[in-house]
């Protein structure tokens, strides 16, 4: 391990910077947070103090190391007080004119070996290197808001960048508690890259009315995430998560994986912007009626066969088919019902990947009513509520998962990280319950890819073709 960097400067002393500062003090460095706004000072002062005296609230600190803490921070208006500084942190606003000229003032006050880094979240690093002296010593070090609390660290280095430096400012991240993942300097990094079909899918679901959104939301709820992707562009924001898509499509030149929706430009249009302006997907206002639950009501009473046919389904792989009575029914691994119904000769019923527990909905569409009936009746002996879904090709969580795995693959294959990294910074920068290789592994990697190729085939879109990457899965 390199030696640990213990001179930390934080340039912004917003939310983020002021999150940084606090966990670098918290691990042992000596902190100075930089910002010309004497109201942001006091703000991050005021910000800083009150999470730790929190932590002392709840047993987490005690009161004299908190105090330790305290006397690590200190806050400066003046960029000449960061001279000693082994370590610069810029956490200002996203707009490259301005940190390209905070990064040169900070070339003429820091020693020739300090390292100056940025929090970008999306502005290549080769960009905000290309009017410094010593592009060699600055890299990027992206945070996930909040910083306090979000593990990962995304360590991106430049094509100057040394090897040596990005190596010192993981291990000082990792001393810090945090997941440190190299990164290559590609637009969106790994998780505004990856993670883009987790929302792009949600809205195309949307547009194609496969569910309500609350029952979207619901089905991810249903497989271990925290929050379902709509639910979660409008805490994020429709103009922010959308900004992020619309960035991401175009550095790339308009590769097709991260095509932007139009669902969503309407509801940025709109200026329904989610949470923070009262309407986005949901309605977020005082009088807002509460949503129904997912698949309520869609039950039949299960007999012996349905039982069976549920046994027999958490048994079976994606695309295998199993009887009850006259219909086949399976999980999903591409394929539309009403195609799969079409090669069997037989009413079929697909259900969306799922994580089986009582009382989590899932989703199923149907070739007709004979097997939807049936599908009601094995959802109810697994003591599930059932969400019926329009027939689309890989239907919704599994799609969204697969598209994710093919985003993940071809950063593998770009050589923009390794799987491991791929997955760790996924867990811990998106919060997933699992990266997408691990997901990969449970579905079963020769499965993806031939989801991957059958949704593709139905629906005609080349951005769903497995990536090469996935050539021997």
């Amino acid at each position: 391990m390199a030696e640990i960097l213990t001179r930390i400067a934080v340039c912004g002393a917003g939310a983020m910077g002021s999150g940084i500062a606090e966990i670098a003090a918290q691990r042992g460095a000596d902190v100075k947070v930089f910002d010309v706004s004497a109201d942001a000072l006091a703000g991050s002062e005021a910000r800083i103090g009150k999470s730790i005296d929190r932590l002392v609230s709840k047993g987490k600190l005690s009161e004299d190391d908190a105090a330790a803490v305290r006397g690590r921070l200190a806050w400066v208006s003046d960029l000449a007080d960061l001279a000693d500084r082994e370590l610069v942190i810029e956490a200002v606003i996203e707009n490259a004119e301005i940190k390209g000229k905070l990064f040169e003032q900070l070339e003429s006050i820091v020693s020739d070996d300090a390292i100056i880094a940025s929090n970008t979240s999306s502005i290549p690093i080769a960009r905000l290197a290309s009017a410094l002296k010593r592009p060699e010593r600055f890299l990027g070090m992206h945070f996930f808001n909040p910083a306090t609390v979000m593990k990962l660290v995304e360590v991106i280095s430049g094509p100057a960048t040394l090897a040596s430096h990005s190596a010192r400012v993981a291990d000082t991240a990792t001393s810090w508690g945090k997941a440190a993942i190299p990164v290559a300097d590609v637009p969106g990094f790994i998780v505004n890259r990856v993670a883009r079909p987790f929302y792009g899918e949600a809205f195309a679901a949307l547009t194609e009315q496969a569910a309500e959104p609350y029952e979207i939301d619901a089905l991810f709820r249903a497989v271990d995430y925290r929050m379902g992707p709509l639910e979660l562009t409008d805490l994020i924001g429709q103009d922010v998560n959308f900004a992020v898509a619309r960035s991401v499509y175009d550095s790339y030149f308009g590769q097709t994986r991260f095509v932007p929706q139009l669902k969503q430009a309407a509801l940025v249009d709109a200026g329904w912007l989610g949470r923070k302006t009262g309407r986005g997907v949901y309605d977020h206002s005082e009088n807002a009626a509460p949503l129904p639950d997912a698949g309520a009501g869609n039950t039949v009473t299960p007999n012996d066969a349905h039982r069976t046919a549920a046994e027999a389904l958490a048994k079976a792989a994606p695309g295998e088919l199993v009887a009850c009575g006259d219909v086949l029914v399976g999980i999903t691994c591409g394929q539309t019902a009403r195609t799969a119904a079409s090669d069997a000769g037989k009413p079929v019923a697909l259900f969306d990947w799922m994580v089986a527990k009582e009382a989590a909905p899932v989703g199923f569409a149907a070739s007709d009513e004979n097997a939807t009936q049936t599908a009601l009746g094995i959802a109810a002996a697994m003591g599930c509520p059932a969400v019926r879904l329009n027939d689309r090709p890989g239907l919704i969580v599994c799609r969204t998962l697969a598209q994710i795995a093919n985003s993940a693959a071809d950063a593998v294959f770009e050589h923009v990280a390794d799987e491991d990294g791929i997955d760790a910074a996924i867990r811990f920068g998106a919060n997933y319950p699992f990266g997408p290789f691990a997901w990969a592994d449970r579905f079963g990697r020769a499965n993806v890819a031939r989801a991957l190729r059958a949704i593709a085939a139905e629906t005609g879109q080349a951005m769903y073709l497995p990536s090469q990457y996935m050539g021997n899965w």
